[in-house]
């Protein structure tokens, strides 16, 4: 079982990678690190982390699930990625885990997969409005559950957002 874990280049939020990494790492979960392209990626708090994978590269097959960070980075790297929404569609289609925290859940809201379904995300006036456009009804709770679709508010919530993953993974 492994899960795919996407960060933007620059400006991912710290918390919201390393958090739910220790979370599958106690779980024994493995997962591997995408970005726009590989190499070393910076968080907005100064952390760094591996993409050992560029979105141009994922196999969707080999996972179970996709969970994008988000962060300042997401909007500004994620938000308008046409590969990273037809990942999001494929894993959304197949039936797998699809997750995303913060500002990141913009991307699935965009890959028109949130359309009729409940979902929050860091409020901004751009992100609400993406949301609303893509048709998510959205719910002012820090972690939400819509079948396998899962969003989480922000990084004070990244333990909750990781713990509701694996609970999704291990049914």
């Amino acid at each position: 079982m492994k899960l795919l874990l996407v960060i933007a280049p620059e400006n991912f939020r710290d918390e919201e990678l390393e958090v739910p990494r220790s979370v599958f790492d106690r779980h024994g979960i493995a997962y591997d690190i995408a970005s726009n392209k590989t190499g070393t990626c910076s968080g907005m708090l100064g952390a760094t982390a591996e993409a050992t994978l560029a979105l141009d590269d994922v196999v969707p097959e080999e996972y179970v699930g996709i969970v994008i960070v988000g962060g300042i980075g997401a909007q500004d790297h994620l938000w308008g990625n046409a590969r990273l929404q037809d990942l999001v569609r494929t894993f959304f289609e197949s039936g797998c885990v699809v997750a995303a925290i913060c500002l990141s859940p913009v991307v699935l809201a965009r890959a028109g997969v949130l359309r009729g379904r409940e979902a929050t995300v860091f409020r901004s006036p751009a992100s609400v409005q993406e949301m609303e456009k893509g048709g998510a009804v959205l719910v002012d709770i820090p972690v939400v559950a819509d079948m396998d679709l899962i969003t989480a508010a922000g990084p004070s919530v990244a333990e909750a957002f990781a713990e509701e993953i694996v609970d999704k993974l291990v049914c």
